[in-house]
């Protein structure tokens, strides 16, 4: 149902899924657009998302200063606070009485896939009760698996944190040659566990090989192309997703936990089975003694001071766009994308889909990203996550003048 004119009354905002290093960015740009316009009087930020709503539990963002909005803006992690909840029918019913009670007619749910998920069924449910609710999502995800989107915000922090994090990781296993396995998020996309490829500088540098869960998973062709690699080289760094699955399409974490939340995701971090699981398979089909695994789990979310910049500007602006769409009243929903315009120099285009074009089902790493023997990345995915990444830190190396040995 679309308006002609968009209504006057108060806005809630309110972040849902895992935190990212810039979803404050985008919290706040939508806060100080909200403050531009007179449809909107009160802003409310709604703590640990809808179950904010459901509990009545709001701190008035309006009142906050400028100097503290601007510095919960350049600090990681949600600073609502989060919440992983699908709501059922009746938890729909008692969010509108909640909104009318506090006669809100904007919300705007900054998150990923189940977010967006959320904010959708919240609309079709306002649109059945003839409830007057601009319902607006704002992206976030770190997987980068957002569907009409080029990437997300989230993405290129998270990405600089992999890279950097291999680039220490491979100078240390340089120094102490061994196999290094390292497990990074990405449930059905493979894109965060990809960058870690931008970690190379010199030919030799790892991550030697990435496995992604876009390929299907060989145990047996794992074991041979780390010990092809270790006997070229002496070592081994491998960047291996949470997310990779058997041939059957099955995770192979999944297997090795029982968790599942309310969208019915099974937990895949939070623990080093997976890593354990692929050190082991090393080790018994080998003769590589010292092997090594971490899991790198929530630390890719909220790391402080390495947000990218082109990441931070991006999540601000997305957050901004989605009060301006709320606010013209042209729409009475939508979810906020990120595409790049055509050319060599990176920019930016941003538009406004439907909640449902990007609900619940995810997007996954083009073929062109990924190399034919399925343990890589192509120069395609380096050209493409380059730009939104930014400048990494400088490794030097010596060059390795021999002296000869005195007789």
């Amino acid at each position: 149902m679309a308006t002609s004119k968009a209504p006057v009354g108060n806005m809630v905002i309110a972040q849902s899924g895992g935190p990212t290093m810039v979803i404050n960015q985008s919290l706040i740009g939508a806060v100080l657009e909200a403050k531009k316009h007179k449809q909107i009087k009160n802003i409310y930020g709604s703590l640990h998302g809808i179950a904010g709503i459901l509990g009545e539990n709001f701190i008035d963002l309006r009142k906050e200063s400028a100097s503290t909005l601007e510095a919960v803006a350049k600090t990681p992690s949600s600073g609502l606070g989060s919440v992983r909840k699908k709501p059922t029918k009746d938890d729909c019913l008692a969010i509108f009485k909640v909104l009318q009670k506090y006669d809100v007619r904007y919300f705007f749910y900054i998150g990923g896939n189940d977010t967006a998920e959320t904010t959708h069924i919240i609309n079709e449910e306002a649109k059945a009760n003839r409830y007057p609710l601009q319902c607006f999502h704002i992206p976030k995800t770190i997987d980068n698996d957002l569907r009409e989107n080029d990437h997300t915000p989230g993405f290129g922090s998270g990405a600089r944190f992999v890279a950097e994090a291999f680039m220490g990781d491979n100078l240390d296993n340089r120094a102490l040659p061994g196999v290094k396995i390292n497990i990074i998020m990405g449930r059905h996309a493979g894109f965060l566990t990809a960058a870690a490829a931008l970690a190379r500088v010199y030919p030799d540098d790892g991550p030697h090989l990435v496995y992604l869960p876009e390929r299907p998973f060989d145990e047996g062709k794992f074991a041979k192309d780390v010990e092809r690699v270790y006997q070229k080289l002496g070592r081994c760094v491998v960047a291996v997703s949470e997310g990779i699955c058997d041939k059957n399409g099955t995770a192979i974490a999944a297997k090795l936990s029982k968790e599942v939340d309310s969208h019915g995701n099974v937990q895949l971090s939070g623990s080093g089975a997976l890593g354990d699981l692929l050190s082991g398979i090393i080790k018994s089909k080998t003769k590589i003694s010292r092997v090594r695994a971490d899991t790198f789990g929530y630390l890719q979310r909220s790391f402080p001071d390495i947000a990218s910049s082109v990441d931070s500007g991006e999540a601000r602006e997305v957050g901004k766009l989605a009060v301006k769409h709320a606010v013209a009243g042209k729409k009475q929903s939508g979810s906020v994308t990120i595409n790049r315009k055509a050319g060599k120099k990176y920019s930016p285009s941003y538009g406004l889909v439907e909640l449902r074009q990007v609900s619940k089902e995810t997007r996954h790493m083009p073929d062109k990203f990924i190399n034919k023997d399925a343990n890589d990345v192509t120069p395609a995915f380096i050209a493409y996550a380059k730009p939104l990444v930014g400048n990494l830190p400088e490794i030097g190396r010596f060059k390795g003048v021999r002296v000869k040995k005195l007789r």
